[in-house]
């Protein structure tokens, strides 16, 4: 018998700029996931620790403090029983989006009441493939190009591939998610769910509590004249790509009975999920057949989707799949509080960072029935969860 699966709440700490200029240099990875995971512990005090059946945090770069089977030392730091299991897992990019669906299996097969699910990536102290040793056959096979984890250029590859996804669209996109991030941050829809993490800098102590990638001011005149890093005379930019981040982000997922039995709210309802392979060189397109997946297992169809959440690696590459699905480059159901362009991608704690807004987009429009969250994933991987809304009525908010 399949158990419901719910997502009852979750947060994040503000994402930082990677490196020695960045807000968390002197903060270790498992300290930004322990403050995230207390932050969620108290803000859910219904929640007796000792019913969390398993917890599972994400980190691509699994070494130094970010190693270590961060799920249970996470777990431990963060003030949980000893009883409380705990795991690492990686999916590059989607680590904590998988986390999340490892654990709603779990719950859906009735082998876990609640667990805990998120991610970390601290970026700064550990760049993506850091100490990585891939198999030589990859390249002397041809199994993959020996650029294929270099992000920008499969970026570079998706703008070869559609030609009508031109730089000016890829910048104006850009320029909107700076736009509509801005606009979400002075309505008050970002920091409800931002934990406050302390830090120590050279000045002294201080305190974290906004986002230091966002660039407000940014002009499409500005964007036209940014170095194309990965190509000369290419399309993909500092401007129309995510930057380099470091952050964390927790939620907790349950079963509606034990979600009821605990008085634990219900911001949205796991419906299905689909993780999909392509080709390396272009992993971009990735969420395409995942999101593809997903509607086939839920019965549903695109047109069914009221609110896409799409992790912004690069511009284009959420453009070629609003593309694909004939949705609009200003369709306002996409992203409506911008995206990783201006907020930042810490890689593998994203997805849950995309849940978050979802969860809060949800309140906002009951008439919007069902949503989804979707991602493209290093190696040529795609990741889409579809969520419903329990606050559906299919009337407007006046």
């Amino acid at each position: 018998m399949a158990h419901d699966v719910v997502f009852v709440d979750g947060v994040r700490t503000p994402f930082g700029r990677a490196g020695e200029k960045g807000m968390y240099w002197q903060t270790r990875a498992d300290d930004l996931a322990v403050k995230a995971l207390v932050g969620l512990l108290e803000r859910n005090p219904s929640l007796p620790t000792d019913r969390i059946d398993e917890v599972a945090i994400a980190a691509t770069t699994q070494t130094g403090d970010q190693g270590l089977t961060l799920g249970r030392t996470v777990g431990m730091l963060a003030g949980l029983p000893k009883s409380v299991p705990g795991y690492a897992i990686d999916r590059m990019c989607a680590g904590a989006m998988t986390a999340v669906t490892a654990v709603a299996g779990g719950i859906a097969l009735g082998g876990y009441d609640v667990a805990i699910a998120g991610g970390v990536e601290h970026m700064g102290r550990h760049p993506m493939g850091l100490d990585a040793d891939p198999n030589p056959r990859f390249v002397a096979e041809r199994m993959v190009s020996a650029d294929a984890l270099n992000m920008g250029k499969t970026a570079e590859r998706i703008h070869d591939r559609f030609p009508h996804l031109t730089k000016e669209r890829a910048d104006r996109y850009a320029l909107r998610s700076q736009q509509k991030y801005a606009a979400a941050l002075a309505a008050g829809d970002i920091s409800p769910d931002l934990v406050p993490v302390a830090l120590q800098t050279a000045e002294g102590w201080g305190l974290a509590t906004a986002d230091e990638a966002p660039r407000p001011e940014t002009t499409m005149e500005g964007l036209s004249t940014l170095k194309t890093p990965f190509r000369e005379f290419g399309r993909v930019t500092a401007g129309n790509a995510s930057g380099l981040n470091d952050g964390a982000t927790m939620s907790i997922l349950a079963s509606s009975d034990a979600a009821k039995e605990l008085g634990l709210q219900t911001r949205m309802r796991l419906v299905s999920f689909g993780f999909a392979g392509v080709d390396p060189e272009i992993m971009g397109i990735g969420p395409v057949p995942s999101t593809e997946k997903a509607l086939r297992k839920a019965g549903l169809s695109i047109d069914d989707i009221g609110l896409f959440e799409l992790n912004e690696a690069f511009a284009v590459q959420v453009l070629s799949f609003t593309d694909h699905f004939g949705i609009d480059d200003d369709d306002p159901r996409v992203n409506p509080y911008g995206g990783a362009i201006a907020i930042g991608h810490p890689l593998a704690s994203s997805g849950v960072r995309l849940m978050l807004q979802l969860a809060r987009q949800f309140e906002q429009h009951p008439e919007v029935r069902y949503g989804l969250t979707a991602m493209c994933v290093g190696l040529g991987q795609g990741g889409t969860v579809i969520w419903e809304n329990p606050h559906f009525t299919g009337r407007k908010r006046k």
